[in-house]
């Protein structure tokens, strides 16, 4: 279960750390500032829908710590904001060739009793509470 009162105080330091105030961190994770209030002032407790965002707009905040104050933040140096102007896409690496050894192929639909469904995302949890998702 996670402590309301830890988890704000966990809250107001990535606030500080991203010099934002409690209504720009509401409008970058996308949730109402009335959540943000009631969340800091440990009125309410944070949904997972909550804190994924959080993790999700804030690549450097790791899972674990947001929940359990377990690791570190924030990270060694602070992040390089991107660039405002366009940037250029690049191509992606290709694939790997039939005669590579390591080629693996993710399922583009999987059979469940003989019924077959497309996969939409795979999400992969590693041990240090950090993620990784890929969409199809």
């Amino acid at each position: 279960m996670v402590n309301t009162e830890d988890f704000s105080k966990r809250l107001h330091k990535i606030l500080e750390f991203y010099e934002l105030s409690a209504a720009g961190f509401a409008d970058k994770i996308e949730v109402g500032r009335s959540s943000i209030s009631h969340i800091l002032s440990g009125r309410n407790k944070p949904s997972l829908d909550f804190v994924m965002k959080v993790v999700k707009s804030f690549p450097e905040v790791e899972l674990y710590w947001l929940l359990n104050g377990k690791g570190s933040f924030p990270p060694s140096e602070k992040p390089t904001p991107p660039p405002v102007a366009k940037q250029e896409i690049s191509s992606p690496p290709p694939l790997p060739t039939e005669s590579s050894p390591e080629k693996k192929e993710m399922p583009f639909a999987f059979s469940q009793q003989g019924k077959s469904k497309p996969i939409r995302k795979i999400v992969i949890f590693y041990e240090d509470g950090t993620f990784e998702a890929f969409e199809n």
